[in-house]
């Protein structure tokens, strides 16, 4: 019988995002394939450093240890072709990564094969691909430079969002965007009872809160936090739209503008999901972090 993928939470990773490879891409960039794919062979047995997303991916991989049949996929989708992911797969094998599928387009774009995949969300440090995924209506995030990368396993995956225009739809930011403050908290407290409409990450949290449900409240191996810029007195069409949705999130702040890295550092997230550079660019310096890009409509 074939593998199903269906009732699988699968996150699909592209080889920089799990692994650092600057020096190898800029090999790439600056000599060509050839030379890129010579150096991968010449330090095969060399074990990759860990990327961004390590972490995440690592901490994701031990809930399956919890369980006879796995709740969680990671799939490799590169850009790289086959051969030149002799060395990924060496890595894959040194740091016991449970990683058994993975796609080589070859410079193919890879949000094509998401689909096929079954995939939930998608993470690379190629924004070209991350904006396509979104497009294709899968979560996508392009994860930016972090460091120190600190890779502990730990029991417990902690997962942060931002709210409008990444869990939610982006209408409520397009108000604040146009009219400034006032008229944005007029809009929202106009519409309390009307639930907001579903972001890009809707599909994500929801396959996530229902993982969740499998465990009492108190022992679930995923943790959730809500870090928006909203004030207080908007907060009660969020926390209305994700009860209607039967979503949870276990922790809520509602920063008012206040800057949110240090609400994310102290969550100890594994990473950080937001639209907004202006959050990342302090985020990434703490906290793996991933832009969102916004959905282009026809």
């Amino acid at each position: 019988m074939a593998y199903d993928l269906q009732d699988k939470l699968v996150i699909a990773i592209s080889s920089r995002a799990l692994f650092n490879l600057e020096e190898e891409n800029a090999i790439f960039d600056e000599e060509g394939l050839e030379s890129y794919y010579k150096h991968q062979l010449q330090y095969l047995d060399s074990p990759l450093a860990k990327g961004s997303a390590f972490r995440f991916v690592q901490n994701l991989l031990a809930i399956n240890k919890r369980f006879d049949n796995k709740l969680i996929e990671v799939i490799i989708l590169s850009r790289n072709n086959a051969a030149t992911g002799l060395r990924i797969g060496r890595s894959i094998e040194h740091y016991k990564l449970n990683i058994e599928r993975t796609g080589w387009t070859a410079g193919t774009p890879v949000a094509r094969y998401l689909e096929a995949f079954k995939v939930d969300l998608f993470l690379s440090v190629y924004a070209p691909d991350v904006e396509e995924a979104v497009n294709f209506g899968v979560a996508a995030a392009t994860i930016l430079p972090h460091t120190p990368i600190t890779s502990q396993e730990s029991d417990m995956v902690k997962i942060a969002f931002d709210g409008d225009a990444v869990i939610f739809g982006d209408e409520s930011e397009k108000v604040y965007q146009e009219k400034g403050l006032e008229a944005f908290i007029e809009h929202e407290r106009m519409n309390a009872q009307n639930p907001l409409s579903k972001g890009p990450f809707f599909k994500f949290l929801k396959t996530i809160s229902e993982i969740q449900d499998k465990f009492p409240m108190e022992s679930s191996p995923i943790r959730t936090a809500l870090v928006t810029a909203r004030s207080f007195s908007t907060h009660e069409r969020v926390l209305g739209t994700l009860e209607g949705w039967g979503v949870r999130v276990d922790e809520a702040f509602f920063q008012g503008g206040v800057q949110k890295y240090e609400v994310i550092k102290a969550f100890g997230a594994d990473i950080f999901f937001d639209d907004q550079d202006a959050h990342l660019e302090h985020t990434s310096k703490e906290t793996p972090s991933g832009k969102v890009p916004h959905r282009r409509y026809p």
